[in-house]
C-alpha cells in the first residue's frame, strides 16, 4: 500500500514542492512547526531511514543539504535544525526546520495552520532563494 508521501510524490496529492530529482523530493510540511518546515523523502518507498542502500543514503542527506542552504536563505532563521522521526509515516524522511530557538523544534509544538497563500509564498521564497 503506497504512503501519503508516495502519493505527494506521484501527484496524488497536491503539496508545496520544493525540489526535485529523479530520486528525491522536497516539500513543505502539511502540518508545519514553523514556517518553512520542509520534509525530504526519498522517491522510492522504503520505511526505515538505515535500510536505504549505501549511496543513495548519502545522496538523499546531499539533497537535503541542498534544500537547507535554500531554507535558510529564503527564512529568517539562526539555523536549520535537522530531524528523522519515523513515526509518523512509514517512508523514510527528512525534516528540515528552520530554528530561532530550541522549541521550534518539539513535536509536541502545536502546529501551524496555514492559508494557501502563505504556503504558496513560503514555497516561492525558498524556491527563488
Amino acid at each position: 500500500m503506497s504512503t501519503i508521501f508516495t502519493k505527494i510524490i506521484n501527484g496524488e496529492i497536491p503539496s508545496y514542492k520544493i525540489a526535485e530529482d529523479e530520486n528525491f523530493m522536497a516539500f513543505l510540511d502539511a502540518m508545519p512547526l514553523v514556517k518553512g518546515h520542509t520534509l525530504v523523502v526519498p522517491k522510492k518507498e522504503t520505511d526505515l531511514i538505515f535500510d536505504l542502500e549505501s549511496e543513495e543514503y548519502r545522496n538523499l542527506w546531499g539533497f537535503a543539504q541542498e534544500v537547507a542552504k535554500k531554507i535558510k536563505r529564503a527564512i529568517p532563521c539562526v539555523r536549520v535544525g535537522v530531524a528523522v522521526v519515523g513515526l509518523e509515516v512509514p517512508h523514510a524522511h527528512i525534516h528540515l526546520i528552520p530554528l530561532n530557538q530550541v522549541e521550534d523544534m518539539n513535536f509536541k509544538n502545536e502546529r501551524l495552520k496555514l492559508t494557501d497563500e502563505e504556503y504558496t509564498e513560503i514555497r516561492n521564497s525558498i524556491i527563488n532563494s
